[in-house]
């Protein structure tokens, strides 16, 4: 008998999330159905229903969560959200549930209680552990584990460069099977476990097929050159070795490392990001010049098959935003394979259910 969920989704994104289930489910022989989804976004939205199977513009409802009618979707049996994360970013005021968009994940906690779904999956930055001085994690652990009938919840910060992205991504991500139901889900054993196993971002960015979308370069301005033409791969604005007193950026108070940082070509990406002005884009490490969207998007490991839709900042925002397909694969595989009663490679989960680390963390996103 062939194993089968249909899944909801709030906070879709442009479909990295259900991207990698969709994948997981054809590899596992798992039947998943898209039954709704919901992003604020309009053009967000339009890229979710142009690639994600089943999709349409009646399933996937642009709108603020906020006036969303929960009680009125239909069943699901599995589900997926990952919260705004704005509130818990480890860059930023991080005002956590005090914040606009920190509350925001009591609205996956209702979809909890109203439909009841065998499994969910929520994902946020790794800074949600210590927002609040780890009071909010912990909040937030309890709600969703006690949610509905309950649920067993496996919290675990995931380091998306050891599962084959080509980018040091850093985020917790929480699996939760329905209490009553008898699967034991066990965090997957990364596939990429080391430095040297790492995939660099030249492997990533090599030999992009002219049909790719979203390949639009983005215009320079002559200072931009030149100061990106002082920074060496690997460097920023900050501590390039070259860089002259002209074209020193001064900016009180700066500590965010990724302006007009360079890629290191034998090295994963830093952490790709969705918002944030001149000098946070991403830059090639040979040419010196922010990466196109369709460059971002294979450092997030979109294939080149998918298309955004939207103007080219908004499309950054999309990408920067989004769960990594191949990350996200490589949990519900784990999930497809835990109901199925497949025994698979796994490790320890690194974060106990009341949020605490269970082993010392790396969690720095770089």
């Amino acid at each position: 008998m062939t194993l089968g969920f249909t899944l909801g989704e709030l906070f879709s994104g442009p479909g990295g999330m259900a991207l990698g289930a969709h994948l997981a489910a054809r590899e596992t022989g798992t039947a998943l159905k898209h039954g709704w989804a919901n992003d604020y976004d309009e053009s967000t939205v339009a890229t979710y229903i142009a690639n994600i199977p089943g999709a349409t513009e009646e399933s996937v409802i642009c709108r603020d969560v906020r006036s969303l009618e929960i009680d009125s979707l239909p069943h699901i049996d599995g589900f997926a959200f990952g919260f705004p994360c704005n509130d818990y970013s480890l860059v930023g005021e991080n005002r956590g549930l005090k914040g606009e968009f920190g509350p925001l994940f009591s609205y996956g906690v209702r979809v909890l209680e109203r439909h009841q779904p065998e499994w969910f999956v929520a994902e946020n930055v790794s800074g949600l552990r210590t927002s609040n001085g780890g009071d909010d994690f912990k909040l937030i652990l309890d709600a969703i584990s006690n949610a509905g009938p309950g649920y067993k919840i496996t919290p675990h910060l995931y380091r998306f460069e050891d599962y084959g992205v080509p980018q040091r991504r850093h985020r917790i991500i929480v699996v939760g099977v329905r209490d009553d139901v008898p699967v034991d889900f066990r965090v997957p054993a990364p596939t990429h476990p080391d430095r040297a196993h790492w995939t660099s971002a030249a492997e990533a960015l090599a030999g992009i097929p002219t049909y790719a979308s979203n390949h639009e370069a983005t215009r320079q301005s002559p200072t931009v050159v030149r100061r990106l033409e002082l920074i060496d791969p690997g460097e920023n604005a900050f501590n390039a070795k070259r860089m002259t007193e002209e074209l020193r950026l001064n900016v009180k108070g700066a500590t965010l490392s990724q302006i007009y940082k360079r890629l290191h070509p034998d090295r994963p990406s830093y952490t790709i990001t969705g918002s944030g002005g001149g000098g946070t884009h991403g830059y090639h490490w040979a040419e010196p010049r922010a990466l196109t969207n369709r460059e971002r998007a294979r450092l997030q490991t979109f294939p080149d098959e998918f298309k955004f839709i939207g103007r080219k900042e908004n499309v950054r925002r999309q990408v920067g935003m989004a769960v990594p397909p191949r990350g996200a694969f490589h949990i519900f595989r784990a999930l497809f394979r835990s109901f199925q009663g497949v025994q698979y490679s796994s490790v320890p989960a690194n974060l106990s259910v009341s949020g605490t680390p269970l082993a010392p963390l790396q969690d720095v996103d770089a």
